[in-house]
């Protein structure tokens, strides 16, 4: 188990900051096409002495889910995406199957400690708040649009060296904004796996999703094992309709008992903190439950830290992944017996 984290924004100090704490690994976004960025990106992150060891978010697929016009052309982007991957030894492609790649939240509320502010979701505002996705198709039909991606990319991903990593429904609802949605449960990654067999088909394991269906964190890492490759350590209070992110250590998991089954099943990839509370001295987005687009992270000076003077959206401030990962290296640290 490698500690990985996402830092918003991406800057020189809080590179160095990732690095003081003792992470190894770092979450980037899409980059774009172009090889060059890729290995700028690599090798900005290794001058901090840590790996660029997933790119996760963005990456343009939404012609793919729908089937629409554009899909040869989105599935070919993506193949030179895991090319350059390959080519930067980047190993880890996480993606999602949902038209918008958006998680969805309808809000902030302060119930946490010390009244930290966290993001929730309630489907009964959801309507009110979004607009309709269009145009709507059936489960079958995003179970063949996947198993044509799946049958195209996951040869060039291979070849490459790279696993596609597949992030849960968030939230794990039959539909959301008028749009089916089919990866919200156990039995829909156990279809995955299978429906395109490969070393390179595996699974995302975002315990925050799987604990939002209301299931056994620890007993579904022991069901989907074999397949993870890449986890999002968070938790939440309530299940869908209607629940709230919460610290790592206030959840309802079990925390000691989810990292002792990563260790039984073998898990050794990276694993970074998520949707963390926002604490004192942070100034959250309010206007944004989700996280920017790649082209409009960076949008303030890279090597400017993010204090208080620079908003980021709810659950991706710097100060909550700081007791993240302290929390998490105690809680391996227990697991493997000091």
């Amino acid at each position: 188990m490698r500690i990985a984290l996402v830092c918003t924004p991406p800057s020189d100090a809080n590179l160095r900051l990732a690095s003081q704490i003792g992470v190894t690994d770092i979450v980037g976004r899409f980059p774009g096409l172009n090889l060059d960025d890729m290995f700028s990106l690599r090798d900005r992150i290794a001058r901090f002495g840590m790996k660029l060891s997933v790119i996760e978010g963005y990456i343009p697929h939404d012609q793919i889910v729908l089937g629409a016009a554009g899909r040869d052309r989105q599935i070919e982007d993506f193949k030179t995406l895991l090319q350059h991957m390959g080519k930067a030894d980047v190993p880890i492609c996480c993606y999602n199957w949902v038209p918008n790649d958006e998680w969805a939240r309808t809000g902030t509320r302060s119930p946490e400690r010390g009244n930290a502010m966290v993001t929730s979701f309630d489907v009964d505002l959801i309507q009110s708040q979004s607009t309709p996705i269009s145009p709507a198709i059936s489960d079958e039909q995003l179970w063949d649009n996947l198993k044509v991606f799946l049958e195209q990319v996951l040869p060039t991903a291979e070849d490459a060296g790279v696993k596609l990593a597949m992030h849960p429904d968030d939230p794990p609802l039959l539909a959301l904004r008028g749009q089916r949605r089919i990866i919200h449960n156990l039995e829909a990654f156990e279809r995955l796996v299978q429906l395109v067999p490969s070393p390179s088909n595996s699974i995302c394991f975002c315990q925050g999703c799987f604990s939002e269906m209301g299931l056994d964190v620890p007993a579904a890492i022991r069901r989907l094992g074999p397949h993870i490759s890449y986890v999002h350590f968070r938790d939440v209070r309530g299940c869908v309709p209607k629940f709230h992110e919460t610290f790592h250590d206030t959840g309802q998991t079990n925390m000691f008992k989810a990292i002792r089954a990563y260790q039984e099943v073998g898990f050794d990839g990276p694993m970074r903190p998520d949707h963390v509370p926002v604490l004192e001295g942070e100034i959250a987005d309010l206007d944004s439950t989700a996280p920017p687009p790649h082209d409009s992270e960076i949008a303030v000076d890279v090597n400017t830290y993010n204090g208080p003077d620079i908003p980021v959206p709810p659950g991706y401030t710097m100060l909550g992944r700081l007791y993240a990962v302290g929390y998490m290296r105690g809680l391996i640290h227990a697991v493997r017996g000091g």
